[in-house]
């Protein structure tokens, strides 16, 4: 096992995992959630600030399910302790906002679904997402919009960049 490796411990019945090495990674971030009941106590946490003994409760955690999901969670960047209450990092705001992103996808799936499958051309299709999809974020990301800002902030003036199509720079 290589410096900065950890042993990984085999999940049963939903044992949490423990990361393979103790850096940050998008696995890692990942695979804190995805446990069983580890987003619940993740979104949990975003909305309210409760105590160890009220959140155990309103989950129905052993104390056990309770340390390992809240220490994977601790570990991955994405929640912090303050006195006796646990509240997200400024990195896991920004995990729990992208989440929300995503359950905002998945009610727009079949709408998204369609535009994928309609054939259009580029300026048709932008027509089409701009009537189908209220939600700016899915927008703004069907579009480019988002990415060509990325990518103009990173390569200002190096490349004016006002060419950005669909999220491509030309």
């Amino acid at each position: 096992m290589s410096k900065g490796q950890v042993p990984e411990r085999i999940s049963t019945a939903g044992e949490m995992v423990r990361p393979v090495c103790n850096h940050l990674s998008i696995e890692n971030v990942l695979r804190a959630l995805s446990a069983d009941k580890s987003l619940v106590l993740f979104n949990t946490i975003a909305l309210a600030s409760f105590d160890r003994d009220i959140l155990m409760s309103r989950l129905g955690f052993t104390r056990k399910q309770y340390y390992s999901r809240l220490s994977a969670l601790i570990g991955a960047g994405l929640i912090k302790r303050r006195n006796t209450k646990y509240f997200l990092s400024s990195f896991g705001k920004i995990v729990y906002d992208a989440q929300l992103i995503i359950g905002k996808a998945l009610e727009n799936y079949w709408k998204l679904v369609a535009i994928d499958s309609a054939g259009l051309s580029d300026i048709e299709r932008k027509k089409i997402i701009q009537v189908l999809i209220e939600t700016p974020e899915i927008r703004e990301s069907l579009l480019g919009d988002a990415h060509c800002e990325l990518m103009n902030n990173k390569i200002a003036g190096i490349n004016n960049n006002d060419d950005c199509v669909r999220g491509t720079p030309i």
